[in-house]
């Protein structure tokens, strides 16, 4: 970060009064000159060097005031090249929101002040606005309410990528290629001596020089001469491109060029009277196509009406309420494009055109069909959408013979009105979509061909069947569908997500239909007309309560069939002997237990290629069957009860390129995948293999998932596949990988694996409320736009925090809220308790963070935090989400799906589409944001302010003992999974990694082809999950042995990976000794407090998070100087490191640590009311005194503890959240495990008095080092150790205890 250092101007004067600025300037303006530098890589300033302690105590007085970032001309936009780090003036000024630009001008000298939004565009402000009532305003749309934080948020000069003010209007560098240089030179044409030299006008432009045939002669023609491989071509120029330059004007050297045929002035901020204005462009005398959108002129230029050569007009999106009369002077106008205004009527004058074949309206205030359409003969299309009609009138249509398309989707209609009973002959295409139509009756329409009606509210649908070739009306309540005549030239029918208990008969007798989609309906039976239709190509019958197919007498021409998640027990016996081109076969979800032959005779004639099998019945007996697909691609069988998939079966696939095996019950993956030289990708996780395939000498192999086994060593080759790209190997504990291993592994990608957990004497020191598991699954795309934020220990370890971001396609955004997000909520909850408060700030601010990545990429972003519920005496944590966009987060309580989350998307969400539609968006038909997006609410993408904000859906829900889990999931998961289905697919799965590779697994056997992410969270939220000494656990002793208390219902042991679920991911770029050293991690600020013996320390007693030790009996400890610790070195030495680590002294087994500890004398918990309440038979050692400290290793963004504090000891600290999810390298070429780890001190009974001591960490225990007793002693050892316990002397609490205050002093101990 840049400092701010004085300014040529001097040394800033305190601001004074209010008012002694008022007497001297109205709007009390305080100019800051400083020379401050930017900062390289964002072109920011150092939040902390923003102004001075009586600038901001002369802010706090009034909330109406405020300071305006003033950039000079130099300096470059927020899209310009990072590198350029040279310092600019900038100015600060300090204003109100009453203070017009006009006075900031004088106060600074300048002419005009300029705004550039989102690093883009840059427009002159008018006098008369002013600019931070601007800056306010733009805040207050983003979200904030307080005016406060607004206050405080406008004075970030991180603001400056969004919103960002100039003294000069700025040359942005983009625009450089364009123009160079201008002026009069002397020119020749051609080489000979008989052509002169004379003066011309000459503009370099990229790599092209512009000369005007006449010197200084506005009708003088212009000559474009290409610079490109040395040679010079001469042509006339006729299309000029001028959008997105920032221009008010024309540039005047245009105006020499009368060949101009096509002038492009979108995205501008062109005025009407300036010398080159818009009033000017009638000097055009051959200009036929002109493009003025995006110029927000709020008015039509009537003297566009002058330039009668005019065939094409664009104006949409300029704020227009209505068109001059003088319009009907364009004769010759062809194509008017009026999208995007205010407009409410059509001027008379309009009808003059007869030549006018296109007219767009779309996206104004219509309420009616304007009348004019009628005299307008040459148009074919009434394209309409986006307006506020009502009521269709058929009898309007009718009058209109020249009409053929009607476009009238995301109106307002309601009904539909045939005023007559004579048929309309015309129109052939109506597009109805997203609308409120309950019942439909187009029966009139006799040569309509195609319709459009899905998202509506349909009960019943009525067309005429003369001409219908297509027909599309899903998602509406539709359980009749009646269309007379039988449509034989029907093609394509959608009905999906509709109340249909039955196919239409007379969609049976459609004798050429080729695609049919009843998905998601109520149907139980196919009927055998429709599965052996002659001309059926593809089949959707998924979703439904389908019991049996009928079986087929004759061959089909079926190409592709879809019956997952219905109610099949098995298949047609003559399915793929009668479907010989069947290809694509999805029988996902059912209840299948076998599996029909391919074939009578030894050759098959199958052409199946892809086959989705998982979440059925079948057994090894339906693997031979396969054998009968030769042509098989891809093959999904996870979630079935396979135990064995035999070695001859498999090596007869050889066109297999994925298969996917997950799920089941096998041991071991058939040597003879070797065989399948095309196979790229392979998962097979949650399952039981124990031997690694032979998988690594194929060599087109990319994915491999074998998470969840029982693996226990790796055989690798000695070189593998330049194509592996992503290796999973989580969840298997057993598996031990040697340096060699990893160092054969150290080109992939990413590799996913486990890291050892270091051996601690008590296994409840880890929190037993929750515990995540993660899975991402690229799909078929090479890149993962997906990342996700899992914190189990969050804010003194109290809470945790979970986070999901798809960035659909661009990945950069999700991992710089992966990084940051942790770190902002942290934040923030410390400004707020309020919970609404501190996540929507969260998410605001977070948007403001991501600076010049968030301009032009944007994610979704879904944010869950668990805290003690303060507000609710009956729930110990509440959980608080919220999420932007289509991530989504759904709780299961008592087995049933709670829903957490909102989808901001335009379908999903019509009072968001209503929002952008009166904000005057352009909405395409394939619903999306000006063909960007169809989010309505998301991080990023600040260019589409204001239709994209980043305000968030905010819930809180008190957690309760009857809540079992957490499901977080990209917008991939939600589209193939049902809430319910997702919740009973987990429920009983004991590793909540294995629960979310499982609901990744099913996403794409669904048909899920895109990236997936899901995250699962266990939930143990109970007074049984307490780990406090006052139910029953204690500490350790010094020596290390387990304590004699033992737990009733102790927790089920699980895997590194159940309880993290979380991965440590290595870069190829990493080498051995950074994958595989685990010694000389440094300690972070963070650390638990771990008791020391009684006899020597007294010590606090250990609280859960479900019962936090009160506030006045906690200490922060202080950094310590260095903390190391090993379980595989004993000597101090990484392993292959040749010099000692500083700071660390070997002594046999032990590594002695240097370490500074900052010692406090605990205050008597007796008093405290909260104890008073949670524990009723407090232990002796409560009224102890003593010292307590404790050591943890560095966390990463996964699994670590953020504590809050104050922010400029945050700035110091190395934050957690920003470690990476591949593992933090360290200054000794270490790895900071993901794992917490307790390292345990023993403290000198004697130790010299100063600042620093040495301490002896113990080596770590091994596994058969453990204390064990004997089932036939153990009444006896206990006796013995309850009876040296009663021996022990208690010491007594003495009154002055209790009133003196903790003395804090510096000791080695």
């Amino acid at each position: 970060m840049g400092e701010v250092e004085p300014g040529p101007a001097g040394p800033l004067e305190p601001p004074e009064p209010p008012e002694a600025p008022a007497s001297r300037r109205p709007g009390g303006i305080r100019v800051l000159k400083r020379n401050m530098k930017r900062n390289g890589s964002r072109n920011c300033l150092n939040r902390r060097s923003r102004f001075g302690s009586r600038e901001r105590d002369w802010l706090r007085e009034d909330v109406r005031r405020g300071c305006v970032y003033l950039y000079g001309a130099d300096s470059t936009t927020a899209t310009a090249s990072a590198s350029a780090s040279a310092s600019s003036d900038l100015h600060l000024v300090l204003c109100t929101v009453e203070t017009p630009a006009s006075e900031i001008c004088a106060g600074e000298g300048r002419e005009s002040l300029y705004l550039q939004l989102h690093g883009d565009l840059v427009r002159r402000l008018e006098p008369t606005e002013r600019p931070l009532q601007i800056v306010y305003d733009y805040l207050s749309r983003l979200g904030f309410d307080d005016p406060v934080r607004i206050q405080e948020e406008a004075t970030d000069p991180d603001l400056g990528c969004m919103l960002r003010f100039y003294g000069e209007k700025p040359c942005q560098m983009d625009h450089l290629d364009r123009i160079l240089l201008s002026g009069i030179y002397n020119v020749r044409k051609g080489k000979t001596q008989l052509h002169k030299w004379a003066e011309r006008l000459v503009v370099l432009c990229g790599t092209c020089l512009i000369v005007s045939s006449v010197k200084d002669c506005q009708t003088g023609k212009m000559h474009i001469l290409p610079l490109v491989g040395g040679k010079v071509v001469s042509q006339r120029i006729s299309t000029v491109d001028l959008s997105c330059y920032s221009l008010e004007e024309v540039p005047e050297h245009l105006f020499y060029s009368q060949d101009i045929t096509y002038l492009n002035l979108r995205h501008n901020f062109m005025q009407l009277e300036r010398p080159g204005g818009l009033d000017t462009l009638y000097r055009f005398s051959q200009l036929k196509g002109l493009n003025l959108s995006h110029n927000k002129l709020g008015l039509f230029p009537v003297l566009l009406c002058e330039i009668s050569t005019l065939t094409e007009l664009n104006l949409s999106c300029n704020g227009i309420h209505d068109l001059p009369s003088q319009i009907g002077s364009l004769l010759n106008l062809q194509t008017l494009c009026l999208d995007g205004n205010f407009l409410t009527t059509l001027p008379e004058e309009l009808g003059n055109l007869q030549q006018l074949s296109s007219l767009g309206i779309s996206f104004n205030n219509f309420s009616q069909i304007p009348e004019v359409y009628e005299k307008l003969s040459m148009l074919d299309k009434v394209v309409m959408a986006g307006n506020r009609l009502e009521v269709l009138k058929l009898g309007v249509l009718s009058r209109m013979s020249h009409i053929r398309h009607v476009d009238f989707r995301m109106n307002h209609l309601k009904t539909v009105v045939t005023e007559n009973l004579e048929g309309n002959k015309y129109i052939t295409h109506m597009d109805l979509r997203d609308n409120q139509l309950s019942d439909l009756d187009l029966s009139s329409l006799c040569s309509l061909e195609q319709l459009h009606c899905e998202r509506n509210q349909l009960r019943e649908l009525t067309l005429s069947g003369f001409s219908l070739r297509t027909l599309y009306a899903s998602s509406n309540r539709l359980t009749a569908v009646n269309v007379y005549p039988v449509p034989s030239q029907l093609t394509s029918l959608e009905l999906s997500r509709n109340l249909l208990e039955c196919v239409p008969d007379w969609a049976c007798e459609a004798k050429k239909m080729e695609i049919l989609d009843v998905s998601y309906n109520l149907l139980t039976e196919v009927p055998l007309r429709i599965l052996s239709s002659l001309s059926l190509r593809k089949l959707m019958v998924g979703h439904n309560q389908v019991q049996s197919l009928p079986v087929l007498a004759e061959h089909i021409p079926l190409e592709a069939l879809d019956i997952q998640h219905n109610l099949l027990t098995r298949l047609p016996d003559t399915l793929f002997s009668k479907a010989l081109n069947l290809r694509y076969l999805n029988a996902s979800a059912n209840s299948l237990e076998s599996l029909p032959s391919a074939g009578a005779g030894e050759e098959s004639l199958s052409a199946l290629q892809l086959l989705y099998l998982t979440n059925n019945l079948l057994t090894d007996q339906c693997v031979p069957v396969l054998v009968g697909h030769p042509h098989l691609r891809i093959l999904h069988l996870a979630n079935n009860q396979l135990q064995t998939f035999p070695a001859s079966k498999l090596n007869k696939l050889e066109q297999l390129e994925e298969l996917n095996l997950s799920g089941n019950k096998l041991k071991t993956i058939p040597t003879t995948i070797a065989n399948c030289k095309r196979l790229h990708t392979l998962v097979a996780h949650s399952n039981n293999i124990s031997i690694f395939p032979e998988i690594l000498q194929l060599p087109q192999i990319q994915f491999v998932d074998l998470s969840c086994n029982d693996l226990t060593e790796i055989l690798i080759p000695e070189a593998l596949p330049a194509t592996l790209q992503d290796l999973d190997l989580t969840g298997n504990t057993n598996l031990v990988l040697e340096h060699k291993t990893l160092d054969t592994f150290s080109h992939i990608t990413t590799l996913k694996i486990d890291q050892k957990p270091l051996p601690t004497t008590d296994a409840t020191l880890t929190s037993t409320f929750w515990s995540h598991g993660l899975a991402e699954m690229a799909g078929q795309r090479n890149k993962l736009c997906v990342s996700a934020l899992a914190v189990d220990n969050f804010a003194e370890g109290v809470g945790a925090v979970y986070g999901m971001f798809d960035g659909d396609r661009n990945e950069e955004l999700p991992r710089l809220l992966q990084c940051t997000m942790a770190d902002v909520l942290l934040e923030e909850v410390q400004q707020s308790t309020n919970d609404t408060v501190f996540m929507a700030n969260t998410f605001l601010v977070s948007h403001r963070k991501l600076g010049m990545a968030g301009q032009k990429l944007g994610s979704s972003a879904l944010l869950c935090y668990i805290r003690p519920d303060t507000a609710d005496p009956t729930s110990s944590f509440s959980l608080t989400v919220a999420n932007v966009g289509t991530c989504q987060a759904v709780l299961c309580r008592s087995g049933k799906p709670v829903p957490l989350s909102k989808v901001f998307s335009l379908e999903q969400d019509p009072e968001e589409a209503q929002r952008v539609k009166d904000q005057k968006a352009i909405i395409t038909e394939d619903n999306k944001v000006n063909g960007v997006t169809c989010c309505t609410r998301m991080l990023g993408c600040t260019y589409l302010y204001p239709w994209i904000l980043p305000k968030p859906h905010i819930s809180a829900t008190p957690l309760t003992i009857q809540d079992e889990l957490l499901i977080l999931g990209n917008k991939a998961l939600w589209e193939h999974l049902s809430y319910t289905e997702a919740v009973d697919a987990v429920r009983h799965v004991q590793d909540p990694l294995a629960a979310a590779k499982k609901l990744c697994t099913l996403a794409q056997s669904y048909g899920c082809q895109d990236n997936v992410g899901a995250m699962v969270v266990y939930l143990n939220i109970g007074e049984e999950g307490c780990t406090c000494e006052m139910n029953g656990l204690t500490l350790p002793g010094p020596v290390g042995f387990a304590s004699t208390t033992v737990l009733k219902d102790p927790p089920k042991p699980t895997t590194p990976s159940s309880s993290s679920g979380i991965a440590s991911e290595f870069g190829s770029e990493m080498s051995t000794s950074e994958v595989s050293s685990e010694v000389g991690s440094t300690a972070s600020d963070e650390h638990n407090t771990v008791g020391l013996d009684a006899g020597l320390l007294p010590r606090p007693e250990r609280r859960c998070s479900l019962h936090p030790t009160p506030t006045s009996a906690l200490f922060q400890r202080q950094p310590s100087c260095a903390t190391f610790s090993s379980n595989q070195s004993d000597n101090g030495l990484d392993s292959d490191d040749d010099q000692p680590v500083e700071g660390v002294i070997t002594n046999g087994s032990k590594v002695e640590v240097e370490v500074d500890i900052h010692c406090c004398r605990g205050r008597d918990l007796e008093n405290s009311p909260t104890l008073r309440e949670n524990s009723p038979t407090p232990c002796p050692e409560e009224h102890a005194r003593g010292s307590f400290f404790g050591i943890r290793r560095q966390n990463s963004v996964n699994s670590g503890i953020l504590v809050p504090g104050s922010k400029d000891r945050m700035e110091l600290q190395k934050s957690p959240s920003t470690s990476c999810l591949y593992g933090k390298k360290l200054s000794n070429g270490s790895i900071v495990p993901l794992e917490d780890s307790l390292n345990l001190i023993e403290v000198a009974t004697e130790a010299p008095k100063k600042k620093t001591g040495y301490f002896a960490a113990p080596t770590q225990l091994e596994p058969e080092d453990q204390f064990v007793v004997p089932r036939d002693l153990e009444e006896e050892v206990k006796e013995q150790m309850k009876q040296h316990q009663e021996s022990r002397p208690e010491p007594e609490p003495h009154e002055e205890d209790r009133t003196e205050l903790p003395e804090e002093f510096d000791t080695a101990l």
